[in-house]
């Protein structure tokens, strides 16, 4: 089975971003990155369905040269194969655009199935991966928590707010892994030596512009600074006025 993993190097979670002088980006200098979190739910999926069926795995990512570092990082977990979209704007790709780039690149490649994050851990707006499956006329089947896999189709669990929905569907197919499919692996030694020998293949794509831009960054409004209105029992009178008159959430 031909598998692929689409992974997004993102900031780390505690970095505080700054905006650019142009007012429209972040300022990405000091900022330090990871593999987005649920990409590592993808890769771990990605590996346990080529344990399973057989296969080879490929770990493909639209991003910077840097990302290399987080491909490399797959490899050594056990992906077969990896492959950057060398791409200098990266950061201000819209999805759409981050989709059809994709996509037509999956299609090339020979995937059966491809495993997103739920979500990429920077924009959070959960949109590429089931742009994909639209665009390729796949199935999809989006915050999966639980997958059996078979040659040619699949079924899968997704948490909603109605409970947990089980479907059924033919490959091929996009997958997009939520909290609590897979308790992903870290890499052992003879991973990480065998990663270093393995070529990362930079792969040329046909530039999609966006179809949406940025007009404005702004932080958040500040925080009223909080106070103490009193201590032990005595305080909750207080407290309750000024949850009720104040911050009127009672």
């Amino acid at each position: 089975m031909n598998i692929v993993a689409c992974v997004k190097r993102v900031p780390v979670t505690e970095a505080q971003p700054k905006i650019a002088a142009d007012g429209k980006s972040v300022d990405a200098t000091g900022i330090e990155y990871m593999l987005s979190f649920y990409d590592d739910l993808a890769i771990e999926e990605a590996i346990r369905t080529k344990e399973k069926l057989g296969g080879e795995v490929t770990v493909l990512t639209l991003g910077p040269a840097e990302a290399s570092k987080e491909l490399r990082d797959a490899l050594a977990k056990g992906a077969d194969k990896a492959s950057i979209l060398k791409d200098a704007n990266w950061a201000a790709r819209d999805a759409r655009s981050t989709a059809k780039v994709l996509a037509k690149k999956l299609q090339e490649l020979g995937a059966q199935v491809v495993f997103f994050g739920r979500v990429a851990t920077d924009r959070d707006n959960s949109a590429v991966g089931a742009y994909v499956a639209t665009l390729l006329g796949w199935s999809c089947v989006t915050d999966v928590v639980k997958l059996e896999l078979a040659a040619d189709k699949g079924k899968a669990c997704r948490e909603t707010e109605d409970g947990v929905e089980t479907v059924e569907f033919a490959l091929p197919a996009v997958i997009t892994c939520d909290k609590g499919l897979n308790e992903p692996r870290y890499s052992g030694l003879k991973g990480i030596m065998a990663a270093k020998k393995k070529t990362i293949d930079e792969l040329a794509f046909e530039d999609v512009p966006n179809q949406q831009a940025v007009a404005k960054l702004e932080p958040p409004p500040a925080r009223k600074e909080g106070r103490v209105v009193g201590q032990g029992a005595a305080a909750v009178p207080a407290l309750i006025e000024a949850l009720r008159n104040e911050a009127k959430v009672l």
